[in-house]
């Protein structure tokens, strides 16, 4: 016999309104993330500018609103005005983070193009590893300033006449990270991010500014890296920066699945931290999260280490490309979870990366077609379903345990209520093994709504991956959800994403 749990979604339980940035995404000059990746001139793929027109469709289909660029450890040896100019000029240079070697065939003016081909914005991250101050503030400059000034002209002597308007600045890069060119200690980090910033919004006092924080839950520094670094930065910036990885060493897939509530706890322990630089400091202002990188990232590690120590210097060599399974997507998928249930403080989040590296959109090596890995479509659903304002459902459900985690609640969900468009989204995990749970859901405060579909992905493999030509895990419409006198009942099959929409017809 099946589990049961039951739901109350109410319009009174408001967390906030969802910021679309949520569902940003990352391209860093990365292996065949740009070139073989988003710009692969030559190929009968790619359009006039050299950029691949199915990535480009692809991207769309995911609605991502902003994208953080170029880096990422890349950028922290990243000199910018490698990547403008005329392109037969641009020198070659070799980047010390990935030990590859960057043509700059790609830069701010080429991707700035590229993103308007993709309905996206740029977030841009600024070197303080080998760079700094100046540097950061020539860029800005560059990208925002209208003209008439050295910078702006030269952008316009580039055949940019409008300036770009990035209005998203990352100061840096996980610069607590002793792998990082430029690693700074909490006070070194913290003063040169306080004076680049005052220095960047004397500039543009339009932009927003995040601040590094923690490279990871597991930093030895973690929190007294953010609390030290905002004390110097807390007046400058609005956001501070997360970073998390997650993957499946241990072959534990209870346990892996448990791992979206360590992200849960991460964010609390962040904004807790926040708020208590806020009392400090006797500040009006919270300091909100930009989770600019998250994903699952693991199944690569060990190729990308061998490539990367005996076969470096190689142009756009194919590091961390992650293929993913089924239970990675459910992964993903309660991830979006968390950080839609944090919306009141997490305003942008960056699934990294976007092609080709960690990523859910992937190109053949050799000029192959584009294909979809399983990851994509819960990201896919929450971008196209999850706009609105999140409502906090009441939900009780059973739990179970787990090699390293208690009280695991079998059903994570989410729900977000899109009022102009008169639609309420429930997005439901069963991260429970070994069985169905129906799920009973009050929505009696949603007078006139009726049940529009309920969408599964799902799979009695959970290592079952996508590949080209051959996408075995894509969602499908069920029969699983009956709505009766305001309440849905809804079967959710064991370790499955389910969608199930509501609204008035």
């Amino acid at each position: 016999m099946a589990k049961s749990a039951k739901m109350i979604i109410d319009k009174e339980y408001k967390v906030a309104k969802v910021d679309k940035r949520i569902y940003g995404s990352f391209i860093e000059h990365l292996g065949r993330a740009v070139y073989d990746g988003l710009y692969q001139p030559g190929n009968p793929l790619s359009d006039e500018d050299g950029f691949r027109r199915d990535v480009i469709e692809m991207v769309k289909e995911l609605g991502v609103p902003i994208i953080r660029y170029p880096g990422g450890n890349f950028v922290s040896g990243y000199e910018w005005e490698d990547g403008v100019g005329p392109v037969e000029n641009r020198p070659k240079r070799l980047d010390l983070a990935w030990r590859s070697l960057e043509k700059n065939e790609v830069g701010v003016n080429e991707f700035a193009k590229w993103l308007k081909k993709v309905d996206s914005e740029m977030m841009m991250a600024v070197n303080l590893g080998t760079g700094g101050m100046a540097d950061a503030c020539n860029l800005l400059e560059y990208c925002n300033h209208p003209g008439g000034t050295k910078y702006s002209d030269l952008r316009i002597s580039h055949g940019v006449k409008e300036p770009h308007n990035i209005k998203v600045w990352c100061l840096g890069n996980e610069m607590d990270g002793p792998w990082q060119l430029g690693h700074k200690t909490m006070e070194e980090y913290g003063r040169l991010a306080e004076e680049t910033g005052k220095a960047m919004k004397l500039i543009d006092p339009s932009i927003e500014l995040v601040s590094c924080g923690s490279s990871n839950l597991d930093m030895p520094t973690f929190a007294r890296w953010e609390s030290r670094t905002l004390e110097y930065t807390y007046d400058w910036v609005d956001y501070v920066s997360m970073h998390q990885y997650y993957g499946n060493e241990a072959d534990d897939t209870a346990d892996y699945l448990a791992k979206s509530d360590d992200m849960d706890e991460f964010i609390r322990s962040v904004i807790a931290t926040c708020d208590y630089v806020k009392a400090k400091k006797r500040g009006k202002k919270n300091i909100n999260i930009s989770f600019d990188e998250w994903n699952v990232w693991f199944h690569t590690r060990d190729f990308e280490k061998d490539t990367m120590e005996n076969r470096p210097w190689q142009i756009a060599p194919p590091l961390l490309e992650d293929i993913y399974t089924f239970e990675d997507s459910l992964l993903v998928g309660l991830m979006l979870i968390t950080l839609l249930k944090h919306a009141d403080r997490v305003k942008i989040a960056c699934l990294a990366q976007l092609v080709n590296v960690i990523a859910p959109v992937m190109t053949e090596r050799g000029g192959g077609p584009a294909w979809r890995q399983t990851i994509f479509y819960p990201f896919f659903h929450a971008s196209r379903y999850g706009r609105g304002v999140v409502l906090r459902p009441v939900l009780h459900t059973p739990v179970h345990d787990t090699a390293k985690h208690e009280n695991v609640t079998d059903v994570e969900s989410v729900t977000v209520w899109n009022e102009e468009k008169e639609e309420l989204t429930i997005f439901a995990v069963n991260r429970n093994l070994e069985g169905d749970i129906v799920l009973e859901t009050d929505v009696r405060g949603f007078e006139g709504y009726s049940l529009l579909e309920h969408v599964v992905l799902e799979t009695d493999d959970l290592k079952a991956v996508n590949g080209a030509g051959s996408e075995k895990v894509q969602p499908v419409s069920v029969r699983d959800s009956v709505m009766d006198h305001g309440r849905v009942t809804s079967t959710l099959h064991k370790t499955s994403w389910n969608v199930i929409r509501l609204g008035k017809k």
